[in-house]
């Protein structure tokens, strides 16, 4: 099934960034206003039994990235969709109208990790993927130029900035309509 972007009246936006960034936080407010279906694709690989496997150095399941993609296609299709994860290197081109990259000060983030109880090696592994840029290199490696935009998100103040920002942003998208 395609999900050209042409034949959506609606677009679908990707939202990523290193843990800790606030892309959940951001999605939810921004799917709240524009009446967009959030997908959060741990959580959506978690209920649809889309887990390929447990990473013990870092605590965490790994995603069965081929699984999430067949089982997202539909979903997508039809567009409308804001869709929340760290990476965004296997999702096909095709689907996004816009990907924003989130990113945060390294002492914040660090902070806001061991907040939620990160160990010390996932700490280091994410904050040094922030420093490096990886989730924003992996964007621009996966995805046109023109779509991606880059937001800073330290504050409490920067959300409503940013949603506001992703707001005019998406409602500037080709054929949008709410």
């Amino acid at each position: 099934m395609s999900s050209s972007k042409a034949s959506r009246q609606r677009p679908n936006i990707l939202i990523v960034g290193t843990p800790g960034t606030g892309k959940t936080t951001i999605s939810k407010k921004l799917a709240d206003i524009l009446k967009f279906k959030h997908i959060e694709v741990g959580e959506f690989a978690r209920n649809n039994d889309l887990l390929d496997s447990w990473d013990a150095k870092f605590n965490c399941h790994v995603i069965d990235e081929d699984k999430v993609v067949d089982k997202l296609e539909e979903t997508v299709s039809s567009g409308g969709n804001i869709v929340d994860y760290h990476g965004c290197d296997f999702f096909p081109e095709r689907w996004f109208d816009a990907v924003f990259v989130l990113k945060t000060d390294n002492t914040i983030l660090y902070d806001r990790l061991q907040a939620r109880g990160y160990d010390e090696n996932k700490i280091r592994q994410n904050v040094e993927c922030e420093i490096f840029q990886e989730i924003l290199n992996e964007a621009r490696d996966s995805y046109k130029e023109d779509i991606i935009v880059e937001l800073t998100n330290n504050v409490t103040k920067d959300i409503e900035t940013n949603v506001s920002h992703m707001k005019q942003w998406i409602e500037k998208c080709p054929g949008f309509k709410n």
